[in-house]
């Protein structure tokens, strides 16, 4: 990590107006993640947030994000594309992939980027910015799991007279091996409510995303053990596969194996802990799943690419749940190191994928219109963009 600057942060701190810009004159106290309470402003007129998504996220549904004024992630200015060899000589090619909140919020690409992943913030232009409060992930790509930066970055900050607002996301608890749970996601967006004076709003949200995984929980709570599907979450990186193994997976600790075994109520065919850990074409054969689950992994990763790529042709040759076409890919999150409000959307693919009898009844274009107009408040013209814009086209068939 470079060293902060603090001569500079100095100069800052005595030239600038360090308190925040109050438009009324009213301040109210809030109480973030960690337990810290803070003096922000009655109405917040400038936010900058580092994260990779969610706090931007859900300013958009409880109508705030206009108070935007800095990111701190390069993955909410991107457009990625796909560009996969197949056997054939062809290629698979897509583009347009991007974050939901950037196609909602397109101008996102010409704000101040103020963090981004391996590198300190950029202190100054966080200054410059003058924000009424910093919103800070700790568990997303900026510094995850990087815990003396992020300490060090808020106390920075807060030295500058800018009040840090936190919110822990399922992965934010350090070193801890077993305690992945997607209800902090719930207790993050009500407190982003609080922040805002958007309880009600906020509370309907949270709502709304416990219920959605509640519904799948229970059909497939009542199903024996015995009859549990085994489902493999595998991981395509490139970089894998230049290090010399054939794919990643997720062990039971994380919070795609929750998802898999706590919610879903199927069986992750990796029994061991680990998140990213890569395995060679024997050891990936030798679990024998019904089911893969392909995630986000330096890059989305399309069924076509496990069937048709020339370097996956021995998996695709000796697995059934290749062959039986028991392959489906997850949405497409770029820095998906910690989730965000779409994780509904990796559920309910889940569960169709394990149980597609009992999940016969919903039609996946329809309840993922039905999702994004819910969460986004937004019509269904634009809810089917965020489909495309999530990669997530392949539900039209």
């Amino acid at each position: 990590m470079k060293p902060i600057n603090l001569g500079l942060i100095c100069i800052i701190a005595v030239c600038m107006v360090i308190s925040p810009v109050i438009a009324d004159g009213g301040m109210r106290t809030v109480t973030d993640g960690r337990g810290i309470s803070m003096e922000v402003p009655e109405t917040i007129q400038r936010v900058v947030c580092i994260d990779d998504g969610l706090a931007e996220q859900v300013m958009y549904s409880l109508s705030v994000d206009s108070a935007l004024v800095g990111v701190g992630s390069t993955c909410l200015q991107q457009d990625w594309f796909v560009n996969i060899p197949k056997v054939d000589g062809s290629n698979i090619t897509m583009s347009g992939g991007m974050n939901t909140f950037s196609h909602l919020r397109p101008d996102i690409k010409q704000l101040p980027l103020v963090a981004q992943y391996n590198a300190p913030p950029n202190f100054e232009m966080i200054a410059d910015l003058t924000p009424d409060v910093v919103i800070i992930r700790p568990s997303d790509c900026t510094f995850y799991t990087d815990e003396s930066t992020m300490k060090q970055t808020i106390d920075t900050i807060e030295s500058l007279g800018i009040p840090v607002f936190v919110t822990y996301g399922p992965n934010s608890q350090y070193g801890c091996t077993d305690c992945a749970d997607i209800s902090t996601i719930d207790a993050e967006v009500r407190l982003l409510g609080s922040l805002f004076g958007e309880e009600e709003k906020a509370d309907a949200l949270a709502d709304f995303l416990q219920k959605e995984r509640d519904i799948i929980q229970e059909r497939t709570s009542a199903v024996p053990d015995d009859e549990k599907p085994s489902v493999l979450i595998l991981g395509l990186s490139p970089q894998t596969r230049g290090a010399g193994s054939a794919a990643d997976v997720w062990g039971t600790n994380t919070i795609e194996g929750v998802f898999l075994e706590d919610i879903v109520n199927a069986k992750n065919a990796y029994q061991q802990q680990g998140y990213f850990v890569k395995l060679n074409t024997e050891q990936i054969l030798s679990m024998e799943p019904d089911v893969i689950l392909l995630a986000t992994d330096f890059g989305y990763h399309p069924v076509e690419e496990l069937y048709s790529a020339p370097y996956y042709q021995d998996l695709a040759e000796n697995m059934d749940a290749i062959k039986n076409k028991r392959v489906y890919s997850l949405p497409w999150l770029p820095c998906n190191c910690d989730k965000r409000v779409e994780y509904p959307i990796e559920l309910m693919v889940m569960a169709k994928a394990a149980y597609p009898d009992r999940f016969s009844d919903i039609n996946l274009y329809d309840w993922l219109i039905s999702f994004y107009e819910t969460v986004y408040h937004v019509d269904g013209t634009t809810a089917d963009e965020l489909i495309s814009a999530q990669w997530m086209d392949w539900v039209r068939q």
